[in-house]
């Protein structure tokens, strides 16, 4: 998807100090991991976004490198990565005046993701 797409889609909000121009870059590289690692996607809360990945150490160590990057700007995001039991899961947490931002990242899981 193209930068309009993600912005439309509310995805870098006002609040993110990513240089635009690095933001369809990010965009890319989330939208390159919901491809290739999620397989399913819950909404426990409306803050709470739960993706289920597909278990692996590259996956693991994927997630974790750029939910960080990913929390350097924007960090009214909270991103937990739990590996435990033989699954891998990203839980995604926004502040309610973010909500809009964690509706626009389930939408692009949901559009990218194997699952889908």
């Amino acid at each position: 998807m193209t930068q309009d797409i993600a912005l439309d889609l509310g995805w870098a909000p006002s609040a993110c100090t990513l240089p635009t121009a690095e933001q369809p870059l990010r965009v890319a590289e989330f939208d390159a991991l919901f491809a290739d690692a999620v397989q399913d996607l819950a909404r426990p809360e409306r803050t709470r976004l739960r993706l289920e990945l597909v278990f692996s150490p590259e996956h693991a160590a994927r997630a974790a490198e750029l939910t960080a990057r990913e929390n350097g700007c924007c960090s009214f995001f909270t991103f937990t990565l739990t590996i435990a039991d033989g699954s891998l899961t990203l839980e995604v947490t926004v502040p309610t005046q973010h909500v809009e931002v964690l509706d626009a990242l389930q939408a692009r899981t949901g559009a990218a993701a194997a699952f889908s």
